[in-house]
């Protein structure tokens, strides 16, 4: 037993033992400590604010007394579509930043006006959340990807650094024991974290199989070379390996940090979240809990050497990750500090360990569940929810929740919630039945990532808090195109082709939209939030478009049956939407909360988001999905944008959540904010782009507030 399988009812001996499993290489000894680097508190350096991942800002220029003045100081126009998801670096007066295609810049962060930009050459298709700095002496360098490509760019300049890795790049489909490496889908969608002259990195990789194992890989910041590796999916004699079948490491895939990481820079330890392994939802290949999947892990930042990790879901069958980087803090026990560590998740918990320890510092409930009624697979018995705090969303959809809007929405939601099965959570799906996934597969959290007052140890979150369904059908085993749809494109896009707009469109007519060629290069590369799949064969890849261009299926030729465990595929991502468009159950749909995390109770908790037909037709508080995370200050305020459909940018009371300011922006704000000073000035920064809401077009629109100049007196 190790910590991923305590109870709550154990000795706190017992406990703690659990929390100190074996490393996974020779090396016993933790990291040892160093002092921090200097930070100025004028900056916004890394993705998050700080190492730490706080999303806290210690300026009190703008506050409670005078936000309401804020104005537009200034704008930058990246002049393309397509959305934005950045959290945009400042340092010494410079502001770095991505283009939706993945174009980098540097920005006069006082003016907004341009000082560089670099154009790799490749069209970004994925989204990118952020970009790393390090700096030595004279030598600055900004580390960012660029679909599956790693560049470093001189700071000054934006130029590649030409002799880091080829020619100012390294391919991360390289290094990952997986051949051929062109075959190998990963994309950095969010920033690495920096560590002296490392570069941690994880990526995003698919969620079907073929995928290539979501290893976490340090890269000397200087040279680009490999200087170590962490196997999510454990090699034989590695810890964890018996979690999974004896060959998995030989095929299975993913297991991967996609939301980012934390750091403790004095310690030397590196906090990494890591997603659900492929296939999603039907693991057949997979038997066993598959450590070191949906994990919270804690590694030595110097040698990638685990100190521990706890496994917020065993088995996952949900795609149930935990969708951010977690945020370090200290907190109060019985009058004493512990440095602690904060981890939310999709399923609407937070999680708050020892960060030396990995002990939990509040009770773990272990409970059993259903068992999978699925041939072949074989759920997890049991799951461990933390007791405290309260979740900040529902977890069991039942009747007397169902919207109330209309009375013709009520009915429509009556009669098909009938035909859904909704017990809670971790309940396998079965085939031909629709399960409630409540809150939804995108959360509860999701990868903008809490905030949290260093000075009172409140996290803010944001939370989607609607349900989503989903179920299983038989792939087939049979080599037709139909069914390569199937096993590939029908987790996103569904059984009927019908998705789950926005975030997962319509395939129906879609040669319509796009010709055969655009199909084919969507499919080769990705978009949005698909990824691409040079997995696949060039026949395999023309033979799904073709069905998707001409509806028909057709037997593929020379390239064999179906791989036997992929039997089943999830039927779609089906949000629970009524026939005009809004969710089907009660409001609120989107919350913005406060907890203290030193005693686990909720400071303060409001619907967040509007719609604005809605709003106008006097349904105010009804809340929206919303990405994208919030930020806090020291001057007593909290900045998000985050919703979907009104496109505000607020600023709340961080002490009460009364709302003392809010602006329209030109596009739904999906980023988390960024607030610095320059020449005595403070400003707070958010990455427009929008994409999220089919009625309104996307954008790449940077907006800077300030409070209005003083002029001059004689």
């Amino acid at each position: 037993m190790n910590n991923h399988l305590r109870r709550a009812g154990a000795t706190s001996l017992a406990l703690f033992l659990l929390t100190l499993p074996p490393v996974s290489a020779p090396q016993q000894n933790a990291p040892q400590t160093t002092p921090a680097p200097p930070q100025s508190p004028q900056d916004w350096p890394r993705y998050g604010g700080t190492a730490e991942g706080n999303h806290f800002s210690p300026l009190t220029q703008i506050n409670r007394s005078n936000v309401t003045q804020l104005q537009v100081a200034w704008t930058f126009d990246t002049g393309e579509e397509g959305g934005l998801q950045t959290n945009p670096l400042i340092l010494n007066g410079i502001l770095y930043g991505i283009t939706p295609t993945q174009k980098m810049f540097a920005l006069n962060a006082a003016t907004g006006k341009l000082l560089w930009k670099f154009d790799s050459g490749i069209k970004g298709t994925q989204p990118d959340r952020g970009l790393a700095y390090w700096s030595s002496g004279t030598s600055a360098r900004i580390l960012v990807g660029v679909m599956n490509f790693l560049y470093a760019l001189d700071a000054a300049t934006g130029k590649p650094i030409s002799d880091f890795g080829d020619a100012g790049r390294i391919d991360l489909r390289e290094n990952l024991g997986r051949e051929p490496a062109s075959a190998n889908s990963i994309y950095l969608t969010s920033p690495g974290i920096v560590f002296e002259d490392l570069i941690i990195v994880g990526g995003r990789n698919p969620e079907t199989l073929p995928a290539p194992p979501g290893n976490i890989r340090a890269f000397d910041v200087r040279t680009g070379k490999l200087r170590w590796s962490f196997h999510t999916i454990p090699l034989p004699g590695e810890f964890g390996y018996q979690t999974w079948p004896g060959e998995a490491w030989k095929t299975s895939g993913a297991a991967n940090n996609w939301a980012g990481m934390s750091l403790d820079p004095v310690r030397g330890i590196v906090y990494v979240p890591t997603g659900s392994a492929a296939f999603d939802f039907y693991g057949a290949d997979r038997i066993g809990d598959n450590l070191f999947a949906d994990c919270l892990l804690a590694l030595d930042a110097r040698t990638g050497n685990r100190l521990w990790h706890f496994q917020g879901v065993r088995h996952d069958l949900w795609d149930r990750d935990f969708p951010s980087p977690p945020v370090l803090l200290t907190v109060q026990r019985n009058g004493k500090p512990i440095d602690a560590i904060a981890q939310t998740s999709k399923q609407g918990f937070v999680f708050l360990f020892d960060r030396i320890t990995g002990e939990s510092l509040f009770p773990l409930e272990t409970h059993s569940y259903p068992a999978s009624t699925v041939p072949g697979e074989v759920a997890a018995k049991e799951q461990s929810l933390p007791a405290v705090p309260a979740p900040f969303a529902r977890q069991h959809l039942t009747a007397d929740l169902l919207t109330q809007r209309t009375a013709q929405a009520h009915r429509w939601a009556v009669d098909n919630f009938k035909k859904f099965r909704s017990d809670g959570q971790f309940v396998p799906f079965s085939v031909g039945t629709e399960t409630v996934v409540f809150p939804g597969f995108d959360g509860g959290a999701e990868w903008g990532g809490p905030a949290v007052d260093p000075n009172t140890s409140v996290i803010y979150v944001n939370s989607n808090d609607i349900a989503w369904t989903g179920a299983l059908a038989v792939s087939g085993n049979e080599s037709t195109s139909r069914s390569l749809y199937n096993t590939q494109c029908s987790v996103c896009h569904g059984d009927r082709l019908a998705g789950s707009p926005p975030d997962f469109p319509s395939l129906i007519k879609i040669a319509a939209r796009l010709n055969f060629a655009q199909i084919v290069s969507t499919i080769r590369d990705g978009k949005g939030r698909m990824p691409g799949f040079p997995n696949l064969t060039a026949e395999q890849i023309n033979a799904i478009a073709d069905f998707l261009a001409n509806g028909q299926s057709k037997e593929l030729a020379g390239n064999g049956p179906l791989p036997p465990t992929e039997r089943y595929h999830l039927t779609g991502y089906n949000r629970f939407l009524d026939p005009d468009g809004y969710p089907a159950v009660a409001p609120p749909w989107g919350t913005l909360n406060a907890i203290n995390l030193n005693t686990g109770a909720y400071l303060w908790k409001i619907p967040f988001g509007e719609y604005p037909e809605l709003a106008a037709a006097g349904i105010h508080n009804a809340g929206t999905e919303n990405y994208g995370g919030p930020t806090v200050t020291a001057g007593g305020l909290l900045f998000i944008g985050a919703t979907n459909y009104d496109k505000k940018f607020r600023a709340y009371d961080s002490s009460n959540g009364t709302l003392l300011w809010e602006t329209i922006l030109p596009f739904a704000g999906n980023a988390t904010p960024a607030t610095y000073s320059v020449n005595g000035r403070q400003f707070v920064v958010i990455a427009a782009g929008g994409g999220k809401d089919l009625k309104s077009r996307s954008g790449g629109v940077y907006i800077a507030f300030a409070l209005p100049l003083v002029a001059d007196t004689p």
